[in-house]
């Protein structure tokens, strides 16, 4: 299992224009495992029978896992440990599937000193295919005083 390293920044640390990625290896046994947890069971994503008549010929990844892959960015490494999903907007743009190296990435576009939050832009792609995009809004917690 890969797990992404960790980094913590507080909102003293971040800065518009950051931007992180974290790359994962799309398995049979990682669309298994999140059916089990999500509990959606759509055979698209778990039989090869049934998605082979589909229009994209074989099992896709769920969206929801591939959204997921941001929130791994934002958990481990921008901000980090301690961020807090204020929001998040998502537009499915083309399938992930098993075997797909997923770039999962997001960037400060903005950052609100009220509160501590920063808007970033996520996105996720397969080679050069835009999978995904979307927005989130993150509070980002303040450095602890010393």
């Amino acid at each position: 299992m890969s797990l992404p390293e960790t980094q913590t920044l507080y909102f003293e640390d971040v800065r518009v224009g950051m931007r992180e990625t974290y790359i994962k290896h799309v398995r049979s046994s990682d669309v298994v495992g999140f059916a089990e947890i999500s509990g959606d069971r759509n055979p698209i994503h778990l039989s090869e029978h049934f998605a082979a008549k589909t229009p994209f010929g074989g099992r896709i990844a769920h969206g929801l896992y591939t959204a997921s892959l941001i929130s791994a960015v934002i958990g481990t490494r921008l901000p980090g440990p301690g961020a807090i999903y204020i929001s998040q907007t998502l537009r499915f743009l083309a399938p992930v599937r098993i075997g797909d190296d997923v770039a999962a990435s997001v960037e400060i576009v903005e950052l609100v000193e009220k509160g501590r939050r920063a808007k970033l832009r996520c996105e996720c792609r397969v080679g050069d295919t835009l999978v995904l995009e979307g927005e989130a809004e993150v509070k980002i917690p303040a450095r602890p005083a010393a």
